[in-house]
C-alpha cells in the first residue's frame, strides 16, 4: 500500500455522473424563484458548495434567507424527481471502491451534499454501511472549509499526510490543501483540468480506474499521471 490510509472522495462528479442533473436542477431553481438565467459553466464551477454558499456565489445580492429556503425546495423537488432512475456511477467506480477497501484503505465521503440526500443515494447504492466515514455540507462547514477533512481524519486516527482526497472541483482542492492533505484531481467531472490544475493536485486521472495505478505507483515513486 502506498503512504495513504485514508481515501476521501467527493460525490458528484468524482464517483457518480450527476452534473447534468445538478445543472438542470439549478436552472429550473432559479427559474422558479423569478432569478435571471446564468450560464451552465457558471453553475457547474459552484458544483461542490453548500448550497447557501453556492446561492450566494451565483445571485450575491439576492441571497437572503427566504430566497434560499425557496431555491433549496425548488431544487430538491426537481433532483429529487429526476432521480427516480439513479445516477450512475462512473465506469470503473463500482470495481475499485471494493478493491481499494480490501486493499486496506480507509474510505470516506466529503460531499457537498445534504445528509438526506447523500443518505438516500447510498441506500440506493447499497452502501449505507460501505464508508468508514461521510461527512455532508449541512452537518460542517462547507468546503473549501477544512472542518470535513480534519472531521474525517479525527474519526479515522489518521494524520493529514496519510489522507487523499479525490474530487472535481476547485472546493475539493482548495479544502485538501487548507488541511494539510493530498489531493488527486478527476478531468471528467464539473470543472476542467487547466483550472483544477491551478490548485496543484498530486495528479490528474482522465478515468477513475486510473487512481489504483497511480497509488500503486506512488507506493514506491513520486510518480505524476499525465492526461492529455
Amino acid at each position: 500500500m502506498s503512504k495513504y490510509r485514508v481515501l476521501i472522495f467527493d460525490w458528484d462528479g468524482t464517483l457518480v455522473d450527476s452534473i447534468g442533473r445538478i445543472v438542470e436542477s439549478i436552472h429550473v431553481a432559479a427559474r422558479s424563484c423569478g432569478l435571471p438565467q446564468v450560464n451552465d459553466e457558471l453553475v457547474k464551477g459552484i458544483i461542490g458548495l453548500a448550497l447557501p454558499e453556492a446561492v450566494n456565489v451565483l445571485y450575491p445580492d439576492r441571497a437572503d434567507i427566504g430566497l434560499i429556503d425557496d431555491f433549496r425546495h425548488f431544487y430538491s423537488e426537481h433532483y429529487l424527481a429526476l432521480e427516480a432512475q439513479p445516477s450512475a456511477l462512473y465506469p470503473g467506480v463500482a470495481k475499485a471502491l471494493p478493491e481499494f477497501r480490501d486493499s486496506g484503505y480507509l474510505l470516506a465521503v466529503a460531499t457537498g451534499k445534504g445528509r438526506r440526500g447523500l443518505d438516500r443515494v447510498l441506500a440506493g447504492q447499497g452502501w449505507e454501511d460501505f464508508f468508514d466515514i461521510t461527512r455532508c455540507a449541512d452537518e460542517t462547514a462547507s468546503k473549501p472549509d477544512p472542518l470535513m477533512i480534519q472531521e474525517i481524519l479525527a474519526h479515522c486516527g489518521a494524520r493529514p499526510e496519510q489522507a487523499l482526497m479525490v474530487g472535481d472541483s476547485i472546493f475539493d482542492l482548495q479544502m485538501a490543501r487548507r488541511a494539510g492533505v493530498d489531493s488527486v484531481a478527476v478531468a471528467y467531472g464539473a470543472q476542467p483540468l487547466h483550472v483544477l490544475q491551478q490548485h496543484e493536485p498530486r495528479a490528474a486521472i482522465n478515468h477513475f480506474s486510473e487512481l489504483g495505478s497511480w497509488l500503486r505507483s506512488a507506493a514506491g515513486t513520486e510518480v505524476h499521471v499525465n492526461v492529455g
